[in-house]
């Protein structure tokens, strides 16, 4: 065992171990300790724990490491519920209590906030629990690989160390019908490896083509759609631009609130499956076009009233086209919504919206959308700013609007 020290990053060899105290958590999943003055990152501890680890990757400036032991514990330290857990790389906090995770990601979004969004004393909210933290997810990825030492198919998930399948016989945050479908892919396996199964199970009440995307967990709509329809009616908007809309989800759960709305969604079939949710839930004040949300979004935004307008922008988890951001710039609705389930693409695209003090993040709402995993959902609320510099609700923007149209600042892109 070596003793911790400071040395160059090309003193340190891969399979020494070293015993270091984890500082911090990054997101990711990753703890943060030191060698030294020496990064190292390791899974699956707890900050304040400390690990004996061997290095199992070197850099220049960091090091990764493979957790040995865990000689001094956190009393937030818990028994993993899967066996896999550890080998699979689907969960990275099933060691960690619950009460601790939310904690834990709360923090971690306001740290991308200041890091990457540049965003200092912006109000982040207490992170919204899952009522089941286990049970969960309606869609898996089923992976398979042939092992040749073993000469056999391995049916399961990517190790969170390698692109090498781990098999596994059920998920724990998988929902039980869904572990009773990976059971019958077991039992009947793809021809060769190399294949991918998906097993979904598809939401009650809503139309949602094969590969089209819909939220991974049935337990959080609810909380979800209330915390949009919180900033909707905290800004008065009467009007709706739902952008990246897929089939229809936000907007026709919103379409109560408003005198109309737009979706755009460049998924032909999910566009029709919108239409038909919107017939199937009784919403008929609003439309879904077809298209990518860079080429229809002037279009759409040229026919609403920027005072009385919110956007809603769901983005992939690589985040928006900066030509969407800067189009969103330029027209300057009173209030922009943006949901992800990627903060530090959110922090990055919110820094590009609220550049020059166009826009403001008023509060991020978090959301364990995605129990034990390093993932979550965020809803920012983002406020046109009047020239004193307080927010504009869409009650009193007209007026802002026509000041600023007046003062030139409007047409600052």
């Amino acid at each position: 065992m070596h003793s911790e020290r400071t040395t160059d990053a090309t003193g340190f060899q891969v399979g020494e171990r070293h015993l270091i105290r984890i500082h911090d958590v990054a997101f990711g999943g990753e703890g943060v300790g030191r060698i030294g003055d020496f990064v190292v990152f390791v899974p699956f501890v707890i900050e304040g724990e400390e690990v004996e680890v061997e290095l199992a990757e070197v850099k220049r400036q960091f090091a990764r490491g493979r957790l040995v032991e865990v000689r001094v514990a956190s009393s937030a330290r818990v028994e993993p519920r899967c066996r896999y857990f550890g080998q699979c790389g689907g969960c990275q906090y099933q060691h960690i209590a619950y009460e601790e995770q939310l904690r834990l990601k709360r923090k971690q979004v306001q740290d991308l906030l200041l890091r990457v969004g540049r965003f200092g004393g912006t109000e982040v909210l207490p992170v919204i629990p899952c009522p089941e933290p286990y049970g969960y997810r309606n869609r898996l990825m089923v992976r398979t690989q042939w092992n040749k030492v073993e000469r056999r198919l391995t049916i399961g998930f990517l190790r969170h160390d390698s692109r090498l399948v781990v098999d596994v016989e059920e998920c724990a945050i998988a929902e039980p019908v869904l572990n009773a479908e990976l059971r019958k892919v077991r039992l009947s396996p793809p021809p060769r490896g190399g294949l991918k199964v998906v097993l979904r199970t598809m939401p009650v009440g809503w139309e949602v083509p094969a590969d089209s995307f819909f939220q991974t967990n049935r337990f959080m709509l609810s909380p979800l759609v209330e915390a949009v329809k919180k900033c909707i009616r905290d800004s008065g908007v009467e009007h709706l631009a739902d952008i990246y809309c897929g089939v229809g989800f936000f907007a026709i759960e919103l379409a109560r609130e408003l005198k109309g709305f737009v979706g755009i969604e460049c998924d032909q079939r999910a566009i029709k499956a919108a239409r038909k949710n919107a017939e199937a839930h009784g919403v008929a004040n609003g439309r879904f076009i077809a298209g990518l949300a860079e080429e229809r979004l002037p279009e759409v935004l040229s026919g609403l009233d920027p005072a009385q307008t919110a956007l809603i922008l769901d983005p992939p988890r690589v985040g928006c086209d900066a030509w969407v951001l800067n189009q969103i710039r330029a027209v300057r609705p009173v209030q922009v919504l943006y949901v992800s389930c990627n903060p530090a693409t959110m922090a990055r695209d919110l820094n590009t919206l609220c550049s020059g003090g166009i826009y403001k993040v008023m509060r991020v709402q978090p959301l364990d959308m995605f129990p034990q995993t390093q993932h979550m959902e965020c809803v920012a609320d983002v406020r046109l700013q009047a020239a004193g510099g307080g927010a504009v609700s869409g009650r009193d923007s007209a007026a802002t609007c026509q000041e600023s149209d007046q003062t030139g600042l409007a047409k600052t892109p």
